[in-house]
C-alpha cells in the first residue's frame, strides 16, 4: 500500500506542476506499477492476510506484473475514447459545425447577450455528442470572429465557450472521456455501467443552470483582457515593434541572402516582408539576395533598432505605420492571423528555434501570447504550451497548411476548400447510429464506437491516414497509465483507508444533523478541488474507488456517489490546468490565472448544489 501511495503522490505532484507532460507521467506510472506487484503474505499467528501488499517485482517469483501494468491499453474505456476521437474528427471534416456556427454568427450582430447566448447555446449541445475539446477547437475561430465583428473583447466569450463545453459534455455518456472512464470503473466496482443517456436529465439541468449563470453573474465577472480591436497589430500592441527600413548603398548586407543576414545577425530582429520594385514578398524569401533600395518591414524593439540601423546600414522610412493593412498588401487574401498551439501539438515544450518554425512553416512569428504574458521580442527560446497564441505573418498557402495542421488552430475563420460537405448526412447518420445502438441494444459502447469509426473510413468521411491524426494520443496514454493506478489503489486497500478518513470527516457532519446529501456534496467538492489541480481522468480513477467505499461504509447509494465524482471531475472551472478546454482559451483570451478562480469558483459552488440535489432526487441516497 505504501508503494502505491508513493506512486500516487509522485503522480499528483507531476500532474499539478506539469514538470512532465501528462502522458509521460502516465507512462511513468505504468512502469512503476510493472516493477511492483501484489503478493499474498502469511503471518505465523494470523493466517492468510485479507489484503495483498505491493512489493518490488523480483525475477523468477512466478507472478508477472505485466497484465496489471498494461491493463489500461486493453480497457474498454481507452478503446472507446480512441474511437470517439475518430468519430469526432469525421464529423469535423465535413464542416457541419462551421456551417452551423456561421449561420448563428450572422444573427448575433453587436449584441453581447446574443453573442454570449449563441456561443453557449451552440457549444453545449454539440459537446454532448463529439469530444468537447474538439468542439472548442472547431468553434474558437468562429467565436473570435463574432467578438471582433461585434466590437466585443474575445475574452468575454472564450471562457464561457470552455465552460459551456464542459457542462455540455455531461449530456451523454460519450460527451467526455471522463464519462466513459467513470462508466467502466462503475461497472467493474459495483456492476453498474452508465447507459448512453444515464444522466441526461441531470445534464440538462446543470446545462440550464450553467447557461443562466454565464448570461447573468458570469457575464459581469468575465474580464475584457483582449482590447476591442479589429486590427491584430493593435490587439498585440505591435506599434513600437514594427518598422519599415530601407537598405542604404553602403550597407554590409548587400549581396547576402535574407537567410544569411538573419542567421549571422546578433540582433533580436525578424524580417516580416520584403518590398522590391513595388512588389511585396512574404516567406519564403530567405534565398533572395539583398539589394540597395530594398525595403524591409521588420520586427524589433526600439532600443535594438537604433543599433541595427547603424551597424547594418539601414534607414527608417518615416511616417509609415506598419499595421494590418500594410502587412496585407502582398495578397488579396488574409496573411496575418492568430495561431493557437493545439492540445497534443508536437510543438508543446519546444521553442520557435528548436522547431525551426520560420523555415518549417514558411511563416514569421511577430508576437507570442501566453495568458496575460505578451512577448514581442526575445521570444525565440520561450517554451510553447497548450493555448499559446502566435501572431503569424505568412502567405495564404502557408496559412492554409497551418489550418490543416493538427498542431495548430487558426483563430480566425479561414476558407477550407477541403471540407467534405457532401458527407454531412453520412457522418451525422453514423454518429446517430453509434448512439442508437449503444442506447437501445445490448451491444457494448466500445463495439458501437469502433463500428462507427470503421464506417467513417468505409464511407469516405475520413481517409485511412487521417485516423492517426484524429486521435489525441496524449489522452489515450493518460488513460492507459492511470487506469492501473486505480486498480492498485483498490487492491491494496488504499481506497478503504482514504474512505475511512473521509467518513471520519463526514461523521461530524452527520452528528451535527447534516444528512447524506451534505456528505455527497462534500464528495463533489473534494473531487472538484482535486480535478482543478490534476487531470480530470486521474481524478476519476482515484476518487471513484474512494467514493464507493465511503458509500458502503455509510450504508448509502454507491451509484449516487459515483455520479457525484463523475460530474465534479468533468466540470473543472477554477484553474486553466483543470481541463484542456480551459488551456485552449487561455492564450487567445489573454486570461490571468485568477480569472478562472473569480469566474469559476461561484459556478463550481452552484454546480455542487445543483448536482447534489439532482442526484438525490433522481437516484436517491439510500442503498439500492
Amino acid at each position: 500500500m505504501l508503494f502505491v501511495f508513493a506512486v500516487i503522490v509522485a503522480a499528483l505532484v507531476l500532474f499539478a506542476t506539469e514538470a512532465l507532460p501528462v502522458d509521460v507521467t502516465a507512462i511513468a506510472v505504468m512502469v512503476a506499477l510493472m516493477l511492483a506487484e501484489p503478493v499474498t503474505v502469511f503471518a505465523a499467528d494470523a493466517g492468510l492476510l485479507a489484503e495483498p501488499v505491493y512489493v518490488l517485482h523480483q525475477a523468477g517469483d512466478g507472478i508477472s506484473p505485466l497484465d496489471r501494468g498494461l491493463s489500461g491499453f486493453a480497457s474498454t474505456a481507452t478503446i472507446t475514447v480512441l474511437a470517439m476521437f475518430i468519430l469526432s474528427d469525421g464529423v469535423q471534416r465535413t464542416g457541419i459545425v462551421q456551417i452551423l456556427g456561421a449561420k448563428i454568427a450572422s444573427l448575433t450582430g453587436d449584441s453581447e447577450t446574443k453573442q454570449l447566448g449563441a456561443t453557449v447555446g451552440l457549444v453545449a449541445p454539440i459537446s454532448g455528442f463529439i469530444n468537447n475539446t474538439a468542439a472548442v477547437a472547431i468553434l474558437l475561430p468562429m467565436v473570435t470572429d463574432i467578438a471582433h465583428k461585434g466590437k466585443l473583447s474575445p475574452s468575454k466569450l472564450l471562457l464561457p465557450l470552455s465552460y459551456a463545453s464542459m457542462f455540455g459534455g455531461m449530456l451523454t455518456l460519450i460527451g467526455t472521456s471522463t464519462n466513459i472512464l467513470a462508466s467502466q470503473l462503475s461497472s467493474e466496482l459495483i456492476g453498474r455501467p452508465f447507459s448512453m443517456f444515464e444522466f441526461t436529465q441531470l445534464g440538462i439541468i446543470v446545462t440550464i443552470v450553467g447557461t443562466i449563470y454565464l448570461l447573468t453573474v458570469g457575464r459581469y465577472l468575465v474580464p475584457s483582457r483582449i482590447p476591442v480591436e479589429e486590427d491584430l497589430t493593435q490587439e498585440f500592441e505591435m506599434g513600437e515593434y514594427l518598422t519599415e527600413v530601407v537598405v542604404r548603398e553602403d550597407s554590409p548586407l548587400i549581396g547576402q541572402t535574407v537567410e544569411e543576414a538573419l542567421r549571422v545577425s546578433k540582433f533580436d530582429v525578424d524580417i516580416v516582408q520584403l518590398v522590391r520594385e513595388k512588389r511585396t514578398f512574404l516567406e519564403p524569401f530567405g534565398q533572395k539576395a539583398i539589394r540597395a533600395g530594398d525595403v524591409f518591414a521588420i520586427r524589433t524593439g526600439r532600443d535594438t533598432l537604433v543599433d541595427l540601423l547603424d551597424v547594418e546600414g539601414l534607414d527608417v522610412i518615416p511616417e509609415v505605420e506598419v499595421d494590418d493593412a500594410e502587412l496585407e498588401t502582398a495578397t488579396e487574401r488574409k496573411n496575418l492571423v492568430e495561431v493557437v498551439v493545439a492540445p497534443g501539438s508536437s510543438l508543446i515544450g519546444e521553442t520557435l528555434v528548436s522547431t525551426n518554425f520560420r523555415q518549417r512553416y514558411d511563416a514569421t512569428v511577430l508576437a507570442l501570447r501566453h495568458g496575460q504574458e505578451l512577448y514581442r521580442q526575445r521570444m525565440d527560446h520561450v517554451k510553447l504550451r497548450i493555448g499559446d497564441t502566435l501572431l503569424v505573418q505568412a502567405t495564404p498557402d502557408s496559412i492554409d497548411r497551418l489550418n490543416r495542421n493538427n498542431d495548430f488552430i487558426v483563430a480566425q475563420e479561414v476558407e477550407r476548400p477541403d471540407f467534405r460537405q457532401s458527407k454531412i448526412p453520412v457522418a451525422i447518420g453514423i454518429v446517430a447510429a453509434v448512439v442508437g445502438v449503444a442506447a437501445l441494444t445490448p451491444i457494448h459502447i466500445v463495439i458501437s464506437a469502433l463500428g462507427g469509426a470503421l464506417a467513417m473510413v468505409l464511407t469516405g468521411c475520413l481517409r485511412p491516414p487521417e485516423l492517426y491524426d484524429a486521435v489525441q494520443w496524449d489522452v489515450v496514454f493518460l488513460l492507459a497509465g492511470v487506469i492501473p493506478l486505480g486498480i492498485a489503489l483498490q487492491e491494496t486497500g488504499g481506497a478503504d483507508l482514504l474512505a475511512e478518513l473521509f467518513v471520519m470527516g463526514a461523521g461530524s457532519i452527520l452528528t451535527a444533523g447534516g444528512g447524506l446529501a451534505v456528505v455527497l456534496g462534500l464528495m463533489y467538492l473534494v473531487t472538484a478541488l482535486l480535478t482543478n489541480i490534476i487531470s480530470n481522468n486521474a481524478s476519476v480513477v482515484l476518487m471513484i474507488p474512494v467514493a464507493i467505499e465511503t458509500a458502503q461504509q455509510l450504508n448509502a447509494n454507491a451509484f449516487a456517489f459515483v455520479l457525484a465524482v463523475t460530474f465534479a471531475a468533468s466540470t473543472a472551472f477554477m484553474t486553466p490546468v483543470g481541463y484542456q478546454t480551459n488551456l485552449l482559451v487561455y492564450g487567445p483570451g489573454g486570461y490571468q490565472f485568477t480569472d478562472y478562480l473569480k469566474v469559476g469558483a461561484p459556478l463550481q459552488a452552484v454546480f455542487a448544489i445543483a448536482t447534489t440535489l439532482g442526484i438525490a432526487y433522481f437516484w436517491g441516497l439510500a442503498p439500492a
